[in-house]
């Protein structure tokens, strides 16, 4: 623990004579001589909530500058591609794209070992990641659900496919052997992928020391956009374009409402300082975690790109299975038909359904109603209402476990000191059929006993991934069973 301690401390005073610093005045104090931070951040753990992060020195207020990485401390193509050896072997791969280039970039600089002006930095990167391009195929099945599984898939052979294209760079650059594997291309496009930093002049973004240690605080306000069409449609020039693409085209343009949508992170690259310059997103206190906002991310897609998920998402969506019928009777994308993280359809998908179930000849004189936000009748509300509740409990029943068993499960993860513990305590859980797969995967099947098993590191990494994988689909299963009690309310509603 001492060492580390050390170790970071040796990574600031670095960092404070690269010029990153946290103080808000250009006149830098004197402490930043030995440490970036001290002014405004600091360095803390931070176990509920995404463990080593960056804590508030002092109360902070709500858009005051928190820390700055000036452009000469930033690891990018341009900053590394410094090196003429590596410029004159990319430049004779062209065809590679500039997040490969990247990745290649950071695995050559992992290869110089101590002699890499990057060293202090790397050292200090996380040793490996739960982004699913590294689950494995028992992690990938704990999914469960068709789409997550299909796009773990759709990762892993990404990340296969980008890596055979750079193996001739990485054989012309005589990489060791061990950073030719696939294993340690994984890790380097995982790290690209959960760590880079947007910047203006190279779409691969830029590793940002210091700056990556934020963690994430998702959105907390809606955007305006689909589900602000009721208010938009006061605006007269939007409700003639609505009405006037017919019965089968009639939608909003979705760039149109989207255009104030995308979200503005907390950080960006400032030309007039040459800094990548971040700034708090909210008042914190004295000893507060300090959040960075990355975007709007589905937990799919926070696991996809960044190997977590947050408890309570409000960006989560579910997709169920729609009869093709209510995709052809409306121009709303197949995007916007989703069920939101509390359980309540979406207004496209409301909007899609209210109109399928619609006798077509019908369809065009009820369109004003049904892109106003209302309903067309009361039958049509309560049909629509119990086909998406029968929907959704049709989509749970398919699952192979339960809200409950997932729920005991996770109990057990998150109870279990060791894994002979978590053995015990699901003992007599009804569905064990998981675990015996695991232990299977695992070549633990045959242990008689579990009292002096020690998982090896592998094992234990499996066993994190496959606790992300059953969070993941127990909040999956939540927004459906939600989404069948706000149809059943609605229900409720029509029989007072």
């Amino acid at each position: 623990m001492e060492q580390k301690q050390q170790s970071l401390e040796s990574f600031l005073t670095w960092a404070a004579q690269l010029g990153i610093s946290d103080s808000t005045s250009t006149n830098q104090p004197q402490h930043s001589l030995s440490s970036c931070l001290g002014s405004s951040l600091c360095v803390s753990h931070f176990p509920h909530s995404g463990g080593r992060g960056l804590g508030a020195v002092r109360d902070l207020r709500r858009g005051e500058i928190v820390l700055r990485v000036p452009k000469s401390a930033l690891m990018t193509r341009e900053s590394v591609m410094e090196d003429k050896k590596l410029c004159v072997s990319v430049n004779r791969h062209s065809s590679l794209s500039s997040a490969q280039i990247l990745i290649v970039c950071l695995l050559y600089e992992m290869g110089k070992g101590k002699t890499s002006r990057w060293h202090p930095y790397l050292v200090h990167l996380p040793h490996s990641y739960d982004v699913l391009a590294m689950f494995g195929e028992f992690e990938k099945r704990a999914l469960q659900v068709d789409e997550a599984i299909w796009v773990t898939e759709k990762a892993i052979l990404k990340a296969k496919s980008e890596w055979k294209e750079a193996h001739a760079l990485m054989e012309d650059l005589m990489f060791k052997p061990q950073f030719l594997t696939f294993k340690a291309w994984v890790w380097a496009a995982a790290t690209i992928s959960s760590r880079t930093l947007h910047i203006p002049w190279d779409e691969a973004g830029c590793l940002c020391p210091v700056g990556d240690l934020f963690n994430y605080d998702a959105p907390g306000e809606e955007p305006p956009g689909i589900e602000d069409l009721e208010h938009l449609l006061s605006n007269s020039s939007i409700h003639d374009t609505i009405l006037s693409n017919g019965d089968k085209n009639i939608m909003v343009d979705a760039e149109q409402l989207d255009c104030h949508s995308q979200r503005l992170t907390d950080g960006g690259f400032e030309e007039d300082v040459n800094a990548y310059c971040f700034y708090a997103r909210a008042q914190y206190k004295k000893g507060d975690q300090v959040l960075l906002c990355y975007g709007t991310y589905t937990n799919l897609e926070l696991l996809e790109h960044y190997g977590f998920l947050l408890q309570e998402n409000p960006n989560d969506k579910v997709f169920i299975p729609l009869d093709p019928a209510v995709y052809s009777s409306t121009s709303w994308s197949k995007e916007s038909l989703y069920i939101h993280h509390n359980g309540k359809p979406s207004f496209a998908l409301l909007a899609a359904l209210r109109l399928w179930a619609t006798p077509q000849n019908k369809r065009r004189s009820f369109g004003h109603l049904v892109y106003s936000g209302s309903q067309i009748s009361s039958d049509n509300e309560i049909f629509i209402m119990k086909w998406l509740s029968k929907t959704c409990d049709a989509v749970l029943k398919n699952l192979p476990t339960s809200i409950e068993e997932d729920t005991l499960l996770l109990n057990a993860m998150d109870n279990s000191q060791d894994f002979s513990t978590f053995m015990e305590i699901t003992r007599l859980m009804s569905s064990r059929d998981e675990i015996f797969t695991f232990l299977e995967a695992r070549n633990m099947k045959d242990k008689h006993s579990f009292t002096d098993v020690i998982l090896t590191r592998k094992a234990r990494r499996s066993m994190d991934r496959w606790k992300l994988a059953v969070q993941w689909r127990l909040r999956y299963k939540k927004v459906l069973f939600d989404c069948i009690s706000y149809c059943n309310e609605i229900l409720d509603s029509f029989m007072k």
